[in-house]
């Protein structure tokens, strides 16, 4: 019973979302890739090295390897990373197609919030 009231509580959050024009869905659900200082710092981190990672991430942040796992999951389904697996490793590196998507969607966004007649007080 509890499973199916589940179900029906994300079919109506799902629909909620596709209330909203696709475009800003899509652009809310890179947004949500960058919530969180952990997947921030990887993509710092990859930007910093300028190539693929071969190991262990979580060598660089102050997390548990399972944890950073979970934030390069992330990264990977929201596209703003690439993971390829090599034997036991794999690779991470950046999107840099995905990344631009990320910079040009931010800067549109920013660009529709007028704030020069805008009052508030």
């Amino acid at each position: 019973m509890t499973y199916i009231c589940v179900i029906k509580i994300k079919k109506m959050v799902q629909s909620k979302i596709e209330l909203f024009e696709k475009h800003l869905a899509e652009t809310a659900g890179l947004f949500k890739a960058l919530a969180h200082p952990a997947r921030l710092r990887i993509l710092q981190f990859l930007a910093e090295t300028q190539t693929c990672i071969t190991g262990d991430i979580s060598e660089e942040l102050p997390l548990s390897r399972t944890t950073v796992n979970q934030h390069l999951k992330e990264l990977k389904d929201a596209g703003l990373i690439q993971g390829h697996v090599d034997g036991v490793r794999t690779n991470y590196c950046l999107n840099p197609k995905k990344i631009g998507e990320l910079k040009d969607s931010l800067q549109e966004f920013l660009n529709s919030i007028d704030l020069r007649n805008y009052k508030c007080e």
